[in-house]
């Protein structure tokens, strides 16, 4: 309760003495929730005035490790550090613990891809004993299958399956449309999760329609995939650092890689531009310039 009384007066602070607009006030708070959030989840029950600098760091290893990028990293550090230097402001604090909290680099690095050996490991780790390890073997042939964002594969709709015309409809970043091909691996695990597992879940009424549920009926969380994925990566002695983000990751190399069109990767991410994808699936200038001086008419 007191974090939400702290909250409270801090977001009293930024109406009324920082003017911010209720969009950017509302990005603060978030951001603040995000780290009450992780301390409920490590069963710390510290009140702000006793948080250290330890604990920030840790807080975003954490983050970091759910696969959030060092852009919406840094905003949350931002939104820490105005939150204790308001505390500060306030004497509720004498000193501030974000003072040597760094923020990540912003660059292009990107995750670790994985091998298509170690994707194969990676699910016949899944124990299909227990429903969920038939649910969970059937979220990861879709995020490797279909190149999925997590927040993409956590809000699937049963109602976008098209798997008689071979896809998905992927409600993506700004609420944008696109269809994803689906192969029949992804396809034949979905439809043993639906016709074994799902059903007999007591399914909440806000998620009649969700693919993907947890034990208590509802649209299971991206925090929930990343504990999967973590899990199977331990059990199988997997040393890179992985999360769903990998996965997305490693369908564009592969595809890349096997030789698909580049245009069609991009489509099929769901990126606004190629340079994106460029990015994503580490092609370098060269190899740009060798497919103009090779193919455009002007080049040669």
């Amino acid at each position: 309760m007191i974090w939400q009384s702290y909250i409270k007066g801090f977001k009293a602070f930024l109406q009324l003495e920082r003017s911010l607009s209720v969009n950017s006030i509302e990005a603060y708070i978030h951001d603040i929730e995000k780290f009450v959030q992780y301390l409920d989840c490590q069963k710390l029950n510290i009140t702000p005035e006793k948080i250290e600098l330890k604990h920030l760091q840790d807080f975003l290893k954490w983050i970091n490790e759910l696969g959030m990028g060092a852009r919406s990293q840094s905003r949350i550090i931002s939104g820490i550090k105005a939150f204790y230097k308001y505390l500060l402001l306030e004497d509720i604090i004498k000193v501030n613990p974000t003072e040597l909290l760094e923020s990540p680099k912003i660059g292009r690095r990107l995750p670790d891809t994985l091998s298509i050996e170690e994707i194969n490991k990676l699910i016949e780790a899944i124990d299909l004993s227990k429903p969920e390890g038939v649910r969970n073997k059937a979220i990861l042939e879709t995020l490797y299958g279909c190149g999925l964002r997590v927040s993409e594969l956590t809000g699937l709709k049963i109602s976008n399956l098209y798997f008689n015309e071979g896809f998905i409809k992927i409600i993506g970043k700004g609420d944008k449309e696109r269809l994803v091909p689906i192969g029949n691996s992804a396809q034949k695990h979905i439809n043993i999760y639906l016709e074994n597992i799902r059903n007999h879940f007591p399914v909440k009424k806000d998620s009649v329609d969700i693919l993907f549920l947890n034990k208590r009926g509802r649209k299971i969380s991206r925090v929930m995939i990343f504990i999967i994925i973590k899990e199977l990566a331990g059990k199988i002695g997997l040393k890179k650092t992985i999360s769903p983000h990998t996965f997305r990751h490693s369908f564009a190399s592969h595809l890349v890689d096997g030789g698909a069109d580049l245009r069609a990767v991009q489509e099929m991410l769901g990126h606004e531009s190629i340079i994106t994808t460029e990015i994503y699936t580490h092609l370098d200038r060269e190899y740009l310039r060798d497919a103009i001086m090779q193919f455009h008419p002007r080049a040669k």
